[in-house]
């Protein structure tokens, strides 16, 4: 067993900012992270409205930086090892992995969230056969080829805007009437005359060994219709990486996200919650980086008691 003053689960914006802060404030600070670090934010084609980069920056690339900062630091970052179970009711924490168990006295769950999926036929026996949730990552795969997003907010947006680039036809595909994304990627849509087909949903994906084509309805119309295409990107949102804090008697709301109060403080002492798996209704890079920030503050303030806390 491993003793640390700090465990920090989930390497994505909030969880790495959660590692400077605490490393910074003298803590000894480990972040375990189930995958590669970045979460969602690795994946994001682009980011344009996160302070200090004018010109905007890839999501990987700002990943890169939050964690030669962590190194900086003296914060070690373990990459594939997810947490399996939370004993987070004394005042000692116990985090178990598949590979370890680590005790800390306080905790900070940035676990983030993961893909929501259509749940239509097709969806999961073609996925990575043409069905991707990621366009950067699997974009290339597709050069001078017609594909289809499903999605209307900024992740959908972005990801079309990034794949017109590389294929040779882009849908994109919602099921309402208008898109939720910024303006910014609504004007750049029509820039790069992106087709967008309103009031759709995608009812079927279809292919045999590979992503042929689409089965689409049209909930206004009530009408049926089929497209060729060679890739379909689902972008319709995420679900929240809470299971495991939720079975640890971490409260979550009806949708699995972790409520914290404004300090970022669960109902367990000593435990916080910072980024997307919490129920702030805001999901951005910057909201994430500003609730770790107080989150590794108080789990500071809980560990090291000093004369101003009153936690």
């Amino acid at each position: 067993m491993e003793w640390w003053s700090l465990v920090i689960v989930g390497a994505g914006p909030a969880g790495l900012t959660s590692g400077i802060y605490g490393a910074r404030s003298g803590l000894d600070t480990l972040i375990l992270e189930e995958a590669m670090p970045g979460g969602l934010t690795a994946k994001s084609p682009w980011i344009e409205n996160y302070p200090g980069f004018p010109e905007g920056i890839a999501g990987v690339d700002l990943i890169e930086r939050m964690l030669k900062q962590c190194e900086r630091f003296g914060v070690e970052v373990k990459s594939f090892e997810g947490v399996k179970r939370l004993l987070v009711d004394g005042e000692v924490k116990r985090v178990e992995t598949e590979k370890g168990v680590y005790s800390a006295k306080a905790v900070i769950i940035a676990s983030g969230c993961r893909h929501r999926t259509l749940g239509v036929p097709g969806e999961e026996r073609l996925r990575g056969m043409g069905v991707s949730y990621c366009a950067i990552c699997d974009g290339p795969l597709f050069k001078g080829k017609r594909v289809l997003v499903v999605g209307g907010g900024n992740t959908a947006a972005t990801s079309a805007v990034y794949l017109s680039k590389i294929a040779s036809e882009v849908l994109l595909v919602h099921r309402r009437e208008e898109l939720r994304a910024e303006r910014i990627y609504l004007d750049e849509i029509k820039r790069r005359g992106i087709k967008v087909l309103w009031n759709t949903e995608v009812r079927e994906i279809k292919g045999d060994e590979k992503v042929e084509g689409v089965k689409l309805y049209n909930n206004k119309t009530g009408k049926v219709a089929e497209e060729e295409v060679d890739g379909v990107f689902i972008a319709v949102g995420e679900t929240p990486n809470s299971e495991f804090a939720r079975d640890a008697g971490v409260e979550v709301d009806r949708e699995g996200y972790i409520i914290t109060d404004n300090l970022q403080r669960t109902n367990m002492p000593g435990v916080y919650a910072a980024g997307d798996v919490t129920s702030c209704p805001v999901k951005q890079v910057g909201t994430a980086v500003g609730q770790a920030i107080v989150a590794a503050l108080e789990a500071y303030g809980y560990v090291e008691r000093p004369y101003y806390y009153r936690g």
